[in-house]
């Protein structure tokens, strides 16, 4: 989004109210009439710079207005000052009936002169001062995404409480910490079932984002779902998966949790985007794979998968190098080609993940004897002739 890591400094250390006096503004707009610049005395006062015709602003607004109702609910002092990027005062009106805020009344030159004063050169920006008006914090709005609520009041200390905080959760291994939180203490299953985060504790656990409009999403929750149901189906059952949707409404994630077996994180939770962040989630399908003690084993659990499936538990460095191991003495017992009577070509010897062989039919993995010519595949196991 526009505005991103944009570091902003004023040119002098004069109070909002005391700018904004200079240029003869004496009252500030509300969606109730006019309201005088002192009302923003004690309080946490941010300037949003934004416009009506830009998407990036349309976009984060609705999600800024959630976290301005929710502030002020419990009780935080904070003003937001809208300063509209807006051509004309039409657009302006449009985009100011969205905000529960306050604006400046609505000037081209005069908006134009607190642009430059703030040094924005890009929108949708979010510029905090502190209480006294004078000190200015970095471009919020990155930080906002990030955090919500939970960021204010956007200062530099802030951002640095909150990442050490993501940081202990990355490496403390807490499970309760990182699937639970003050409003709730389960994860569900497809069926609405509420199960306690603390009798996933001592699991290992795979942490799964995906989406139901992601087409490779839909393929490897397929592969992931025959590990899962193999490893769940033992004596004592020590795996969990669970779900971190990232689709883009409810309906979404409902389709999506429809096909899996697995617990997952309640959509309307604000988990789900924590955990994206804390794992630093950048594509997906992605998995992360958290041992019994509740620490990272790996945040590339989708090609452990894919390469090995429910033969990998526990996921460890030293369990790969086993199978590993394992399959390169199966392999060097097997000969580099054949040449088998249910196929006119020669077949050599292949490593592949996943393959469906032409004679039995059945889904075969790792070693294969296929034809360079034509898409054949032999089971080792199914050939009747050697050369």
């Amino acid at each position: 989004m526009a505005g991103h890591g944009l570091g902003v400094e004023c040119a002098d250390r004069d109070d909002i109210r005391t700018v904004l006096a200079s240029e003869g503004i004496d009252f500030l707009l509300s969606g109730e009439g006019k309201v005088p610049l002192s009302s923003t005395e004690g309080k946490t006062v941010c300037l949003f710079f934004s416009a009506n015709w830009c998407r990036p602003c349309r976009t984060f607004t609705p999600q800024l207005v959630q976290i301005y109702k929710s502030l002020i609910k419990t009780g935080r002092m904070i003003d937001i000052i809208f300063i509209s990027f807006d051509r004309d005062e039409t657009g302006f009106v449009e985009h100011f009936e969205s905000m529960p805020w306050l604006a400046v009344p609505f000037n081209v030159d005069l908006h134009r002169r607190l642009i430059e004063r703030y040094h924005v050169d890009r929108i949708p920006s979010f510029i905090p001062l502190g209480l006294d008006g004078k000190s200015i914090e970095e471009d919020a709005i990155e930080f906002i995404e990030d955090y919500a609520a939970s960021a204010f009041p956007f200062t530099r200390q802030r951002k640095e409480e909150l990442k050490a905080m993501d940081n202990a959760n990355l490496h403390g291994g807490k499970v309760e910490q990182l699937l639970a939180n003050e409003g709730r203490n389960h994860v569900i299953s497809r069926s609405g079932r509420k199960v306690l985060v603390t009798e996933l504790v001592g699991k290992t656990i795979g942490l799964y984002f995906a989406a139901h409009w992601c087409p490779p999403c839909r393929t490897f929750t397929a592969q992931l779902t025959e590990a899962y149901n193999k490893l769940v189906a033992a004596p004592n059952q020590i795996f969990e998966i669970i779900f971190v949707s990232t689709d883009r409404d409810r309906q979404e994630f409902d389709q999506s949790l429809t096909n899996m077996p697995w617990l997952a994180i309640p959509y309307e939770d604000k988990a789900r985007q924590d955990l994206c962040r804390i794992f630093d989630i950048k594509g997906i399908p992605a998995l992360v794979l958290l041992g019994s003690d509740g620490k990272t084993i790996s945040t590339n659990g989708r090609a452990i998968i894919s390469s090995y499936g429910a033969m990998a538990f526990p996921f460890t460095e030293s369990r790969t190098t086993e199978i590993e191991a394992a399959l390169k003495e199966e392999g060097d017992a097997l000969p580099r080609q054949v040449k088998d009577p249910k196929h006119e070509h020669v077949l050599k010897l292949d490593r592949a993940k996943a393959y469906v062989c032409d004679d039995c039919k059945k889904t075969g993995r790792f070693w294969a004897f296929s034809c360079d010519v034509c898409n054949y595949d032999l089971h080792p196991t199914c050939v009747e002739e050697k050369l």
